[in-house]
């Protein structure tokens, strides 16, 4: 690293200012990868749906929160709405991933450069590089071109972890910034939410003195955000909860496994035995989006079935908790995969390509385009921008194993020196429990992984810097 410094310096103008000779790395990656945007807006001039996507739509619409996911990402389309555009989201969000990996970048180049505040390159240089999964990830630019939530979700966790790390001391200010966003991200997707024990536990265990003071504070103003958003939900729902079907969601999960003849849940919970799954879709899925769920025909849907999905998905654990502990693995480490298989069915796996013609939207997806933008307008395709980026998308991305290599490395880093492990395990922990959350309260989605991907980079860079910390 100090051979390519040391030759970058010789090719930069003299007159550079020392801001510019120092951040050349960071800002010529930016470029490349807004470049990489550009292309993309260019070759898919409108937003890209997916089954979530008229759900948050409808809460900017009708102001009332979805019933089945956290909806603060609907708050944003809101905030979006006077500019009754599709485009102008997607613009957004490809802007909220870059200045995502400006977080990154200015967190891993503030502890670099206090621990070598001699090299002028080194601490840009790594910085940069802890931002190329998140710059250039095809499936992650595909992400950003989606209306779902992840994107706002990714940026809110990396903003809570780099206030966290930003100083070598957590003062209450700094606890309460951290909880706060953690809990907007809560209020995003609700996976977030046991993020909040990994963050305590790294805090207690890392202070001297008395930690109950800022760990008071960041639970405080965790809890804040969702407070308010408890209290929406009940005005516009009658129920003071996020949602209305985290139960039903953890049902899910153990469908893969339940056998009734263990269980023997009480004769109000037969019709909840799990069916059949239909081939080439999985269990989870099957039980909440197909006609073979069993509150397919429910009263009050899955909301209204939600008390007793959550007492059989509490009778599953615990009569098969091995079955339960296998399944949750499974998912876990099929992220670690080297190739994306189809999971958890076709059509839902197909949404995570640049699509190949012009798609029409649905009579649902139409509906909530003209309430939102005043006009409805479908899935354009530009050529040849669009088929510039399908061969990008399939060729550069963070593979299943890169994932893995990176958390690897980040874990062996922190091992050989041992004072990086308290800035590097914050990233690291949240890293693994965004990968492990989903696969023990839902099932495996491929859009679950990318989120953890910063985490891992962030982890791996910092594993590798010298004990000497900023602040």
């Amino acid at each position: 690293m100090g051979a390519i410094g040391r030759a970058a310096r010789r090719h930069l103008p003299h007159g550079t200012t020392p801001a510019a000779r120092r951040h050349w790395p960071v800002a010529a990656v930016l470029a490349a990868a807004l470049a990489v945007r550009a292309v993309a807006l260019a070759g898919y001039p409108t937003g890209l749906w997916f089954g979530d996507s008229v759900g948050y739509l409808r809460v900017a619409v009708t102001l009332a929160p979805s019933i089945t996911r956290a909806s603060a990402y609907g708050v944003m389309l809101l905030v979006l709405r006077p500019l009754h555009s599709l485009f102008a989201v997607v613009v957004a969000q490809h802007l909220i991933g870059l200045l995502t990996a400006a977080l990154l970048y200015a967190l891993v180049w503030r502890h670099a450069r206090a621990a070598w505040p001699d090299r002028l390159l080194r601490p840009g240089l790594l910085g940069a590089a802890a931002t190329l999964p998140v710059l250039f990830d095809g499936y992650q630019i595909q992400l950003e071109h989606l209306l779902l939530s992840e994107t706002l979700f990714t940026f809110l966790l990396v903003a809570a972890v780099v206030v966290l790390l930003w100083n070598a001391r957590i003062g209450v200010w700094t606890a309460a910034a951290g909880g706060l966003l953690l809990g907007l991200a809560g209020t995003t997707r609700s996976v977030g939410l046991p993020l909040l024990a990994i963050v305590l536990v790294w805090l207690l265990a890392r202070r001297r003195g008395a930690p109950w003071r800022p760990a008071a504070v960041l639970v405080t103003a965790f809890a804040a955000p969702l407070l308010l958003y408890a209290t929406w939900f009940k005005v516009a729902h009658g129920r003071f909860a996020l949602t209305g079907t985290e139960n039903v969601f953890l049902y899910s999960r153990t469908v893969d496994f339940a056998d009734c003849s263990i269980i023997r849940p009480r004769p109000g919970l037969l019709d909840l035995c799990p069916p059949k799954p239909p081939t080439g879709v999985s269990p989870a899925f099957a039980v909440l989006w197909t006609k073979q769920s069993p509150f397919f025909h429910a009263p009050g849907g899955k909301m209204g079935a939600n008390e007793r999905a959550g007492e059989f998905a509490w009778a599953a654990i615990r009569a098969q908790p091995v079955d339960y502990a296998r399944v949750v693995a499974r998912d876990t480490f099929r992220a670690f995969w080297w190739k994306r298989t189809v999971y958890p069915q076709r059509a839902t796996f197909s949404k995570y390509d640049f699509p190949v013609k012009p798609l029409r939207l649905s009579k649902r997806q139409a509906k909530v385009t003209r309430a939102y933008t005043h006009r409805v307008q479908p899935v354009r395709v530009v050529e040849p921008y669009a088929g510039w980026t399908r061969a990008y998308q399939h060729r550069v991305y963070l593979p299943g194993i890169g994932l893995g290599a990176v958390l690897a490395v980040a874990a062996g880093g922190m091992l050989a020196r041992r004072g990086a492990v308290r800035p590097a395990l914050l990233p690291w922990l949240v890293s693994a429990g965004l990968l492990v959350i989903p696969a023990a309260t839902a099932d495996f989605d491929y859009r679950y992984v990318l989120p953890a991907v910063p985490f891992g980079a962030l982890s791996a860079a910092l594993a590798f810097v010298p004990r000497r910390r900023p602040g």
